[in-house]
């Protein structure tokens, strides 16, 4: 079995994250190896991982999804999450998430009172993602980004509690890691310049935030007539809302990092055994 792990040319080796799930896919008697999307690939199956460039180039980068023939996470899960938008759509259908407007180039938004985060629907790495109180200012940032946007009310639970991203392989929970506050602190770009550096540890997710993401994976599976298990990874970004209670702040399907560094080998060998199960499905 071929296996390729997909990523771009400023990373072309990925950020060093999966190296443990390389050794566990090797391990386990897979052929695997990094390329950077575009070009023409032969494999059994191609695994979507550190693709980081693709909001300046999603035309491309989609047909490119497109052409490959057997692609993880599947091409109508890619085109739908490439666009942040979906939040819109899952609270249609029920799913708590942190509130979110959809912004055009070119509109007068209802800016939220308080702290609110401007951020592009089509993003990646938190690239792009403003926290303002001045409209002014969020005006201006809107303007610069030139692109569809999201308008969404800060949470301040993040200064003191974070986020906690829940990771799933095909369907099944796997570990969790926790995500200190980013856009109070105005942390630099990483040297690539594709993703904003992030504090993170591992973390032990409760009850609570684990029912509400699987709760998360169920409707998004109906909405796309999916199968649970056709998410070959998942991670479910949550925070608390003002009553406690968990809120989508992201449903990552298409290139999420998956904090192998704080879940062990363990976690990677999960993985491994989906990805060789997932290409006989």
């Amino acid at each position: 079995m071929r296996v390729v792990l997909a990523s771009c040319a400023a990373l072309p080796k990925g950020d060093g994250d999966e190296d443990v799930l390389v050794e566990a896919l090797q391990r386990d008697g897979v052929d695997v190896a990094w390329e950077p999307w575009g070009g023409e690939v032969d494999a059994d199956l191609v695994v979507l991982r550190v693709t980081w460039d693709y909001p300046e180039r999603l035309d491309e980068f989609l047909a490119w999804c497109d052409g490959v023939p057997a692609l993880a996470n599947p091409m109508p899960v890619v085109r739908w999450n490439t666009d942040k938008s979906y939040m819109v759509e899952l609270a249609a259908r029920g799913v708590a998430v942190v509130p979110t407007a959809v912004v055009e180039p070119g509109d007068s938004p209802v800016w939220p009172d308080g702290e609110f985060v401007v951020k592009p629907a089509i993003g990646a790495g938190s690239r792009g993602a403003g926290r303002f109180t001045d409209h002014a200012e969020a005006r201006a940032h809107l303007d610069a980004l030139g692109v569809r946007a999201l308008v969404q009310p800060y949470q301040s639970s993040v200064d003191t509690n974070g986020e906690t991203a829940l990771v799933f392989f095909a369907g099944e929970y796997s570990h969790s890691f926790h995500k200190g506050p980013m856009l109070a602190q105005g942390l630099a770009e990483s040297e690539s310049g594709l993703y904003v550096e992030e504090k993170l540890r591992g973390i032990e997710p409760s009850s609570r935030q684990v029912e509400f993401a699987n709760q998360v994976l169920d409707v998004t599976a109906e909405l796309l007539s999916l199968r649970r298990t056709d998410f070959l990874y998942a991670r479910v970004d949550v925070v608390d809302g003002p009553d406690g209670e968990p809120l989508l702040l992201e449903l990552e399907l298409t290139e999420p990092s998956l904090g192998f560094k704080y879940a062990g080998e363990d976690a990677a060998s999960r993985l491994s055994a989906a990805i060789r199960s997932y290409s006989r499905h």
